[in-house]
């Protein structure tokens, strides 16, 4: 699949190179996260006890609230955030925290984007494009 382009709605942030992360699951910065140790703590979670940090997630549909927003930003400034995030859905919450932060992320893809990425699949992000394209 290496150089497959997958189009989704135009995102926030700059372009960006990672490593996938993903699960047909939702995502919390807040519930989800141990923003101190850099892993999903959530033992319902599908990616459970996993690393995020240097990695693009790949995840269904952005859940929470104010406080998801605020922690992307704090995540960042720590460098214990990921590289980006990709959400078949992004609430107006998350892209508010992603456009706060400058956090990369795109939504809204052309086809469910958690079943068209491999977790360890090397991406390019472009959210001013809204293109994803598998490296390898």
């Amino acid at each position: 699949m290496s150089g497959l382009v997958i189009k989704g709605h135009p995102g926030i942030g700059d372009a960006v190179e990672g490593e996938a992360l993903v699960a047909h699951d939702n995502f919390s910065a807040r519930y989800d996260l141990d923003r101190i140790k850099g892993v999903f703590s959530r033992p319902a979670h599908k990616l459970y006890g996993q690393s995020y940090l240097g990695k693009v997630l790949v995840l269904n549909i952005a859940k929470g609230g104010v406080a998801t927003a605020w922690m992307l930003n704090e995540m960042k400034s720590r460098d214990m955030a990921p590289v980006a995030l990709l959400l078949n859905y992004a609430n107006p919450i998350i892209a508010q925290g992603a456009a706060f932060a400058r956090f990369p992320l795109i939504d809204r893809f052309d086809r469910d984007i958690t079943e068209l990425v491999r977790t360890g699949q090397r991406l390019a992000v472009d959210p001013k494009a809204g293109e994803v394209t598998v490296l390898g």
